[in-house]
């Protein structure tokens, strides 16, 4: 089950804090705004990997159309209340717009002063 509210540190969420996760997981995120049937196959669940489904995913558009939750559904490793999933959290609308804001606030590697 997703959580009531997506993490603060959640990708999916407007406002989330700079420097969270490492750019190769922004990457990950317009892949789940393609059609349904060139999705990945996979439920996206929640980075501190507590096994929880992340709850932006879900909220950031119908989740009938991820696959993910379809496919999790027909698996049985999803609760059918995951369709049903809403968030009053403000989240970006689309992983790409999730991506391209975040890929900003992207770990970064700290470069030695050179002062």
């Amino acid at each position: 089950m997703p959580r009531p509210r997506p993490r603060a540190s959640c990708p999916y969420r407007c406002g989330a804090p700079s420097g969270v996760w490492d750019a190769s997981e922004y990457e990950k995120l317009p892949e789940y705004d393609r059609a349904l049937q060139d999705q990945p196959m996979a439920v996206f669940y929640c980075h501190p990997g507590d096994g929880a489904v992340c709850s932006g995913w879900l909220g950031h558009r119908d989740p009938s159309d991820l696959l993910g939750v379809r496919l999790g559904l027909i698996e049985g490793s999803l609760d059918p209340a995951c369709l049903d999933y809403r968030t009053e959290v403000t989240l970006f609308g689309s992983g790409a717009e999730a991506a391209g804001t975040s890929a900003t606030r992207a770990r970064t590697p700290a470069r030695p002063s050179t002062s």
